[in-house]
């Protein structure tokens, strides 16, 4: 049943994200559909491979089998590289984090609980991951030479 509801939301969330895709970034949904389900798929192959081995997080599994199923020397790779490159990765972004908003919104009580601690933390983690790609970004344009 667990598995339905995730598939559910995967729909939702891909949906979404294709009119996401087409109001933001004006990809026809019809030319984005393809990409959004191989992604849809591949998000579903890896909550089934953590279900089989529960070790591993689903998302490593998601991601390894991205890196492998889009590598160029994989049979397929060229159609599947195009097709996901028409789906805007700011458009999925968005309804994920409406869903994480409402679902901290639902959990409300317990988020009140953890206090005023939390908003500090949650400041310094995003100001921390800020600075910290900013010079990351900094490092490899440098040494890229583009700036």
């Amino acid at each position: 049943m667990k598995l339905l509801h995730s598939f559910i939301v995967l729909l939702i969330v891909g949906a979404m994200s294709l009119v996401a895709n087409f109001i933001g970034y004006k990809n026809p949904i019809i030319d984005a559909l393809p990409g959004m389900l191989i992604l849809i798929a591949l998000a579903i192959a890896g909550i089934l491979l953590a279900r089989v081995f529960p070790k591993i997080p689903a998302a490593a599994y998601i991601v390894t089998l991205g890196c492998i199923i889009t590598y160029p020397r994989v049979p397929g790779a060229a159609f599947i590289n195009a097709a996901i490159a028409k789906v805007s990765f700011m458009s999925l972004t968005t309804p994920i984090l409406a869903y994480a908003g409402i679902a901290i919104g639902k959990d409300l009580g317990s988020f009140k609980k953890s206090g005023w601690r939390i908003i500090v933390l949650a400041c310094v983690v995003f100001i921390g991951t800020f600075i910290g790609s900013a010079i990351i970004a900094e490092i490899v344009l440098r040494l890229l030479g583009q700036i």
